[in-house]
């Protein structure tokens, strides 16, 4: 056959030998007319036999006579085969001669498995054909020679084709026949024999032995591959049909037989029969019904059915409700769901690569989502962060960057926004520079004062812009002390006082913008400012310049005393870090003040040593923000104490908290386990304090600062006392007395008697110079702060004599102020602790303490212990004004000054009813309390938001809260007593106030000492996964942590290397996870103090390598905490370059060049 038909006359002309070799390539050899009429009968005469029912019979291909064309390509075609079959057995002869043997034995062993292939080969030789050619013989035989054939294939002129079995085979001559079904077929099992015995005689059998040999697998353990895929597989659910239940009884489950099996039909496309449904209709080109369609056939059908009806309903609402952005939020949301399910966008689990697609699967999807959600809402600010966060994993950093920019600039009246900008500007290491964050800053607070002002027409201020602002303004000050530029943030502290107290009137009605630029001449005059000596303000110097300037004092003789400044380099054998560390450190803790030129000692600009330490108006400019309300006024002034070390009881605001957290001071119990009743709560919130930049671990206590610090702290006091009158100056008062009182802990604490005396003298000095003054004779929290300080001291009697001194002030009358219960409470929880035996005197104080308060007539000292009709007197009276408190708190809403006189009332209530019948009756009056306030409690005055103010019921419930487990901790202290009900109080005070530190600092005490932690890490892991705060995380750290080093000290040996007679039960692991969890929630990656504590545990670890690593990823996240630089220099002293040239080029304040260092180390 031609293989162009066109030409086929020429291929078959005679005598054109030339021609045909040319024209070869014409002809198509292989294709025969007659194979298409045969292929085209095939099926018809299928389809007959199957009508006639006779079987299917299997025949053989009749292959075609070749041309001459075959002939002249065999050789090569031999030869190229050849050269496969080599390859190929060189890389399956191991494989063959197992198959050999293989065959051999089954021949010998099983002869039963081959009369089938016998009979076939038979078949097919006796219907050969005899009409073949001898050269297709000649070439099959050929072909037999280097190649296996099957008997179809050979075609050979004798009637029969013989197959010579070289191979023996001995059972021919055993059994007398060649007949293989009379062949006996055994295993032998074991090498023994019967009637041995096994003990003196055994069989040495020939050959090999037929035991199995049973492979030797190790059962596979759950953290193998294939087991985690196994456990990642979703289970199967088992289910039967449902089938109407009948009425009659059911004595056995009937089972299908293959009597009730349908027979299979027969069709032209299924001509067997085998096909099922679905087949036959995909052969036919047809698809399952819709009802079939609907049916999910399995547990994961049904999944996908529900995930993408949901996805249908998500389509069908936002097309109706294109303005609802929080439906938006949730479609958003809703997509991480649809990642975890087994079906959609996920894939099988195990996969990584296969993950990682699925997951930026999900990311596209979110982003299509949010993009026509900014098409139907152009301002709304949530759907476009929510974009930038979903973009942060596909864009540039400097993409980014420039969006949000776009962003600000279309929303500059936005504080939260501008929040957000910060934050992600701060935590960009690759575009991270001081200078550059701090230009932003400026750049925030500017322009919002200038939206407050209204001179920006476009864009109207947003309620609660003043707040904002100036949480914006702690945050920009407590990033420049964590960048070690301590100078500037002082400065603008300092700054800001005077632009808030000290303003003359005459600008008072300038826009902001206005007012900074007056402010200039006086920034740059050299006059004192906030806290130092001689400040008089703003305003006072805005006056004499107007008549003429300032008239020059002779300085006092007192002022030429240098600074007692400590040597910095005491030891000049300790390695170089060790120098360095404590020189900078030692310079950090003395130059936190701006300098400035004396000019009484005719200094200048040129003769600071150090040019960083001067501050210029340039870089305070910006930041300078109006505060109009009172509140905010006054909250400047304690943020400012509270920065420089004063402990005043204000937490930084929400927003910035996690981020000024440095420090572990939160662990510190201090005196709360010796005494839980009366200890100073200090309230540092784990925020350091400027000029302090001590080693992770070192306790904090307030030491105070050196000379010309303390002097600094006490003309701030002096300055600002007189802005203020009642409760504020009130609690100004008692702040400068508890920061005196905390130094004294410390001398306490540290045993120092030489300095304890000292420190105790002035600070009695302070606390009468302030009784003194004519607005605090009757201020009873001045006077419970000095009665508290003589009974520290141990001058008990003295104290004695305070207190009753201050109770006798009040005068007569039912139930006084709170601040008077306050004061009575600590006398009785003193006396209390004093002698916590029942029937002690110092008890029978307390009561008589607590009943007096009661009574109508003045306070007398304690004379003998009170009658029983009186304390019935004194419970009925109690009773009577709790309902009365209760009552008007659940009735409306509250008046002023209510909430604390209901706490101060509860205490009281509690320890007297503790004092008088017991623990249980406490306990009632707290939860009488706490039903009365749950209901009126809403969730977000139990959040930090509602920290700052101590009215609301929240902050109440939060106050019996403590007083009720501090006195439970108390009680397990004195008595015997079971822990069950304080942990059961913990646990719920904890769950509604997640971000307590107190209440968690007591549940880890307490749980430290139970020997499981089962429970334990049970309710730190349901409160990290539903709580919001970070102490959670923080305290779940500290538990694991605490739990290890008792562990290690059962191990150690003398104070030695630890033995590990113990094991650890994975606590390096799970302190490890518990790290690693926290670090990815929403305030942990930018939390100074966590990634602090992460690198000190790897540290301790010994596992260096890795520490550096956590180090370099803190940096990522937290460039700008100089902390963070000194503790890698403390952990890699051989990295000590590094690190200091990286600070060089983040532009973070180091005092101490290496260059200096090195002088000073030659000298």
């Amino acid at each position: 056959m031609a293989l162009f038909p066109a030409f086929a006359g020429i291929g078959e002309a005679p005598n054109s030998g030339s021609a045909r070799k040319e024209l070869d390539w014409l002809s198509n050899p292989s294709f025969c007319v007659g194979a298409v009429a045969s292929l085209s009968q095939q099926p018809e005469e299928a389809t007959a036999l199957l009508s006639e029912g006779s079987p299917l019979t299997r025949s053989p291909l009749k292959s075609e006579p070749s041309d001459e064309s075959d002939v002249n390509r065999k050789p090569k075609q031999t030869s190229r085969k050849k050269k496969k079959e080599k390859k190929k057995k060189r890389k399956h002869h191991h494989k063959k001669t197992k198959r050999k043997r293989g065959q051999a034995s089954s021949s010998g062993s099983e002869p039963d498995s081959e009369p089938e292939k016998d009979r076939t080969s038979r078949s097919t030789g006796d219907a050969r054909k005899e009409s073949e050619k001898p050269s297709q013989e000649d070439n099959a035989a050929a072909d037999t020679g280097h190649r296996s054939v099957w008997l179809e294939d050979v075609q050979a002129l004798t009637g029969e084709t013989f197959r010579t079995d070289k191979k023996p085979d001995p059972a021919n001559w055993e059994y007398k026949s060649l007949y293989r079904g009379d062949i006996a077929r055994y295993k032998r099992k074991g090498d023994s024999c019967l009637g041995i015995n096994p003990k003196k005689q055994r069989i040495s059998w020939e050959g090999a032995s037929t035991e199995k040999k049973h492979s030797h697998k190790h059962a596979e353990r759950y953290f193998t591959k294939k087991s985690v895929g196994l456990m990642n597989i979703d289970g199967v659910a088992v289910g039967g049909k449902t089938e109407p239940p009948s009425s009659e009884p059911v004595s056995f489950i009937p089972v299908k037989g293959s009597d009730d099996v349908v027979p299979p039909v027969t069709t032209w496309l299924n001509p067997l029969g085998i096909y099922d449904q679905s087949t036959t209709q995909w052969l036919q080109g047809q698809g399952p019904s819709e009802q079939e369609a609907k049916q999910p056939d399995s547990q994961t059908d049904r999944e996908n059915a529900l995930l993408k009806a949901k996805v249908e309903e998500f389509n069908r609402r936002v097309r109706e409700n294109p303005h609802d952005t929080q439906l938006w939020m949730a479609f958003v949301a809703f997509q991480d769901e649809v990642l975890k399910s087994p079906g959609l966008y996920a894939v099988e689990e195990g996969e990584q690569e296969k993950r990682r697609r699925s997951l930026k699967l999900v990311l596209e999807k979110k982003l299509a989502i949010l993009e026509r959600a900014i098409e139907s809402n152009q301002s709304s600010v949530e759907l476009k962060l929510a974009k930038l966060k979903v973009c942060a994993e596909f864009w540039e950093p400097s993409t980014l960057v420039k969006e949000w920019q776009k962003l600000i600039f279309l929303h500059p009246n936005n504080t939260a926004l501008w929040q957000k900008y910060l934050l992600f500007c701060q935590s960009q290491f690759s575009t991270f520079t001081v200078s550059k964050i701090h230009g932003l800053y400026g750049k925030c607070l500017s322009t919002l004062s200038a939206v407050k002002d209204g001179s920006i027409l476009s864009h109207p201020a947003l309620p609660g812009t003043e707040d904002a602002m100036f949480a914006l303004f702690l945050q920009h000050c407590h990033f420049l002390r964590q960048a070690g530029h301590s100078e500037k943030a002082v400065s603008l502290f300092q700054a800001m006082v005077d632009f808030t107290f000290f303003k003359p009137d005459s600008v008072k009605d300038l826009p902001t913008k206005g007012q900074v630029e007056f402010f200039e001449p006086f920034w740059d005059s050299g006059e004192p400012r906030a806290g130092e000596k001689g400040a008089r303000g703003w305003r006072a110097w805005m006056h004499q310049q107007e008549r003429g300037g300032w008239v020059v004092v002779s300085p006092d003789d007192d002022d030429d005393e240098p600074e007692d400044e400590d040597q910095e380099i005491r030891e000049k054998s300790l390695p170089r870090w060790q120098i360095w560390l404590a020189a900078e450190r030692s310079r950090e803790h003395r130059h936190w003040r701006p300098w400035r030129p004396d000019k009484t000692r005719k200094q200048t600009e040129e003769d600071c040593e150090d040019p960083e330490r001067q501050v210029l108006f340039d870089d305070i400019a910006q930041s300078l923000i109006q505060l109009s309300s009172r509140d905010l006024q006054f909250q400047l002034v304690v943020a400012f104490l509270q920065f420089l070390g004063v402990p005043s009881g204000l937490s930084p605001p929400a927003s910035c908290l996690y981020l000024a957290m440095d420090e572990n001071s939160i662990f510190d119990n201090g005196l709360q386990d010796e005494k839980p009743l009366t200890f100073p709560n200090l309230s540092f919130s784990g925020v350091s304090c400027v000029g302090r930049s001590d080693p992770l671990g070192c306790q904090r206590w307030t030491r105070g600062h050196n000379r010309e610090g303390e002097e600094f702290i006490r003309n701030i006091f002096h300055l600002v006392m007189p802005l203020f009158s009642g409760q504020e100056r009130s609690q100004l008062c008692f702040s400068w007395l508890r920061y005196e009182m905390a130094k004294v802990i410390w001398c306490l604490h540290t045993k120092n008697k030489k300095r304890l005396k000292s420190q105790g003298k002035n600070c009695k000095k302070l606390a009468k110079n302030l009784l003194k003054e004519p607005e605090n004779r009757n201020n009873f929290c001045l006077w419970k702060q000095y009665a508290h300080l003589e009974w520290l001291l141990g001058n008990t009697e003295d104290a004695r004599k305070v207190f009753d001194a201050a109770l006798g002030l009040a005068g007569s009358g039912e139930l006084r102020g709170c601040e008077l219960w306050e004061l009575s409470l600590l006398y009785a929880e003193l006396e209390l602790e004093l002698s916590p035996d029942a029937s002690g005197a110092a008890t029978a104080r307390a009561v008589h303490i607590l009943t007096r308060l009661t009574d109508s007539a003045a306070y007398g000292p304690y004379s003998g212990p009170v009658l029983a009709v009186q304390v019935l007197k004194a419970r009925k009276a109690y009773e009577h004004a709790l309902q009365d408190c209760l009552g008007r708190s659940s009735s409306g809403p509250a008046p002023a000054g209510s909430s604390p006189r209901l706490t101060s009332l509860a205490k009281c209530f509690m320890l007297f009813q503790y004092l008088t019948v017991g623990i249980d009756a406490a306990v009632r009056i707290y939860e009488q309390v706490c039903a009365k306030l749950t209901g009126s409690v809403s969730p977000g005055d139990c959040g930090r938001e509602d920290a700052g103010s101590a009215q609301g019921p929240g902050r109440v419930l939060e106050a019996v809260t403590l007083m009720h487990t501090s006195l439970l901790r108390f009680h397990t202290r004195v008595r015997v007593y079971p822990l069950a009900p304080l942990r059961r109080a913990l646990s719920d005070a904890l769950r509604v106030y997640p971000g307590n530190q107190l209440l968690w600092r007591a549940y880890v005490q307490i749980q430290s000492r139970s020997p499981t932690a089962s429970k334990t890490r049970r309710f730190f892991d349901a409160m990290t996964r539903s709580a919001k705060p970070l102490e959670p995380w923080l305290f779940a750290i500290e538990a694991e942590k605490m739990r290890k080093r008792l562990v290690e000290t059962v191990q150690r040996v003398d104070g030695r290397e630890v033995h590990a007679t113990i094991p650890e039960t994975g606590l390096t692991h799970r302190i490890k996870a518990l790290f690693e969890n926290a670090l990815r929630s929403e305030n942990g990656s930018q939390c100074p103090l966590l990634w602090r504590m992460y690198l000190n545990f790897l540290v301790s670890l010994g596992n260096k390598e890795r520490s550096k690593g956590v180090f370099y990823k803190a940096l990522q996240n937290c460039p700008w905490v100089k902390a963070l630089y000194l503790d890698a220099v403390e952990h890699f002293p051989e990295e000590m370059q590094e690190v200091l040239d990286l600070m060089t080029e983040k532009e973070l304040r180091v005092r101490l060049p290496m260059e200096e260092l090195e002088l000073l180390l030659e000298d």
